[in-house]
C-alpha cells in the first residue's frame, strides 16, 4: 500500500511524534493507531493495545495517513517479547515484521487479518470460507518466545558501496548491514557470506536446497564491474547476473563455476530449480503445500488437470503421479528459465506439457474446453478475474488455489463467486514465520452441486 500522493507544497511530518492507543493489526506487518486529531498511523514494531509513541516515516499534513515507527513503548502487550535479532527495530533490518511478538501471538495476527481480508474483499466470515481461522505452523518451526525458527533457503544479501552484505530497511534501498541472520536456514549461514566483503557487487542471493547438500550463490554486480573471487565456507556453485532492462524481464544469468542449478526434494522426486529459479523459501513448504493441494483434489486415476503459474513443476508433477498413466496435464508459466526445469523435471511423465507464456494469453490459445481439476499457484498480486472466469468456463470439479498474499486471495475468491466456483475448505500456514506473510490454500468447487 502506498502512501498517497500529496501536494509538494504540503508540510513533511516525517520526524513527528505521537503518543498512541495501538489498535488492531492490518496487512503489511503494522498496526493502526490514531492521534488525538484523528490522524491513522500505521505503525511498525507495536502489537495491538499497546501505548507507544510512534514517531512518523513517511508522510505530509495532507496525506490520507501516515507511517511511522514505534520508538518508545509506554504500555507493553504481553505477547510482546525482546526482538532476538540484533539487527531488528526502527529504522533498521526490514526483513522481518514480528520479531518482537511472541511465536502464537505472530499467528494469532496472521488469522486476525486473513479474517479482515475475507471480510472486506470477498464479504467470506471463516465458517463461509472453510476455515478453522487458524494459522498452521510447519513442522518443527512451535519455537518457544525469544526464539526464532530458521527457516529461509533463499536470501538475497544486498551489497553497501563498503562491500559489506546486509538486508534492505524497510521500505529503502539503504543496506542495513549484517553479520547473521537469524531466520535464514543452516545451509544459506553455513556459507559465511556475512562475513566476506562483496567489492562491486549489488547483490548476492543465496539458494541452499533441501533434500541435498546442493548451494548456489547468484552474483549481481553493480555497472561495470567484475566478479569477486568467491571463496566460501562450503562448496558452492557461483552465476553471475546481469539485470535485464525494462520492468517485468527476466535477467540473464551465467553460469561461472559448479552446477546451473540445485536439486531440491520434495514429494518423493527430485527438482531441478536453476539460478534465480522460484522455488517456495521455507524448508518445509513445498511438502506442505503439496500434501494440502493434494488433500484437497483428490485426484483421480485418468482425469485432466492443469497447472497454472507452474514453476518448476512441483504440482504437475503431484498430479501425474496420482492420475496414473492415463492421466494428462497442462503446466503453463511464464518464466522461460522455469519452463526449462519444469520440462526436465516431468520428462518422466509422456502425458504432461508445458507451455510458456502469460496464463491470460496461453490459457484460452490451448483450445482446451474443459478439465477435471485446476491448481493455480498466481504471483503475489493474484491471478485475476479475467483468468478465474476462464477457469471456472473449464468446469473444473475441484480448483486448488495457492495464495501467498491474503488480500490476492480474497479478490479472487470474490472473482470465483461471480464464476459459480466457492470454497469448500481453506487452510492457512505460516510458512514465512516472523514475517507479515503467509500461505494459504483454498479448495474450492461449483456453488450448485457437491463433487
Amino acid at each position: 500500500m502506498a502512501t498517497e500522493p500529496t501536494s509538494s507544497k504540503a508540510a513533511s511530518l516525517v520526524g513527528q511524534e505521537y503518543e498512541v492507543e495501538v489498535g488492531p493489526v492490518a496487512h503489511g506487518g503494522h498496526c493502526v493507531a490514531r492521534t488525538e486529531e484523528g490522524r491513522v498511523l500505521f505503525v511498525r514494531h507495536t502489537l495491538p493495545g499497546e501505548r507507544v509513541v510512534a514517531r512518523v516515516t513517511e508522510g505530509r499534513e495532507d496525506s490520507r495517513y501516515l507511517r511511522a515507527d514505534a520508538v518508545t513503548v509506554v504500555e507493553a502487550s504481553r505477547d510482546r517479547v525482546p526482538a532476538p535479532c540484533p539487527f531488528s527495530g526502527p529504522g533498521r533490518c526490514g526483513g522481518c515484521d514480528w520479531q518482537h511478538a511472541k511465536p502464537g501471538a505472530q499467528r494469532r495476527l496472521k488469522a486476525e487479518v486473513l479474517t479482515e481480508q475475507l471480510a472486506q474483499l470477498a464479504g467470506l466470515t471463516p465458517e463461509q470460507a472453510g476455515w478453522d481461522g487458524t494459522v498452521e505452523p510447519a513442522p518443527g518451526d512451535k519455537v518457544p518466545a525469544g526464539e526464532v525458527p530458521a527457516w529461509r533457503t533463499r536470501v538475497q544479501y544486498a551489497v553497501d558501496e563498503e562491500g559489506r552484505a546486509g538486508l534492505r530497511r524497510h521500505r529503502s534501498h539503504e543496506v542495513e548491514p549484517v553479520d547473521h541472520c537469524l531466520i535464514a536456514a543452516e545451509g544459506v549461514t553455513e556459507l559465511g557470506v556475512e562475513r566476506r566483503e562483496w567489492p562491486g557487487m549489488a547483490t548476492v542471493d543465496v539458494a541452499a536446497a533441501t533434500g541435498s547438500n546442493d548451494r548456489l550463490v547468484v552474483l549481481t554486480p553493480r555497472p561495470e564491474r567484475r566478479l569477486p573471487l568467491v571463496e566460501l565456507d562450503r562448496p558452492v556453485s557461483v552465476m553471475r547476473a546481469e539485470p535485464t532492462r525494462g520492468r517485468g524481464g527476466e535477467p540473464t544469468v551465467h553460469r561461472v563455476h559448479g552446477r546451473a542449478f540445485v536439486r531440491e526434494r520434495a514429494d518423493d522426486h527430485t527438482w531441478r530449480v536453476s539460478g534465480g529459479g522460484f522455488w517456495q523459501g521455507h524448508t518445509k513448504a513445498a511438502e506442505v503445500l503439496v500434501d494440502a493441494v493434494m488433500r484437497g483434489l483428490i485426484p483421480r486415476r485418468g482425469e485432466t488437470a492443469l497447472d497454472l503459474y507452474c514453476g518448476a513443476g512441483l504440482f504437475a508433477g503431484a498430479l501425474a503421479q496420482r492420475m496414473g498413466e492415463k492421466g494428462a496435464v497442462l503446466g503453463i508459466e511464464a518464466s522461460g528459465r522455469a519452463v526449462r526445469d519444469a520440462r526436465h523435471n516431468l520428462s518422466g511423465y509422456p502425458r504432461v506439457r508445458v507451455e510458456q507464456g502469460p496464463v491470460a494469453k496461453v490459457l484460452p490459445a490451448t483450445g482446451i474446453t474443459e478439465a477435471d481439476l485446476v491448481v493455480l499457484d498466481p504471483p503475489r498480486a493474484g491471478a485475476g478475474g479475467d483468468v478465474v472466469r476462464r477457469v471456472a468456463a473449464l468446469g473444473p470439479r475441484r480448483v486448488a488455489y495457492v495464495a501467498c498474499d491474503p488480500a490476492a486471495l480474497a479478490r479472487d475468491l470474490r472473482h470465483f463467486a461471480a464464476a459459480g466456483y466457492v470454497p469448500r475448505f481453506l487452510r492457512a500456514f505460516d510458512l514465512f514465520p516472523v514475517t507479515h506473510h503467509m500461505e494459504c490454500v483454498a479448495i474450492l468447487h461449483p456453488a450448485k452441486k457437491e463433487s
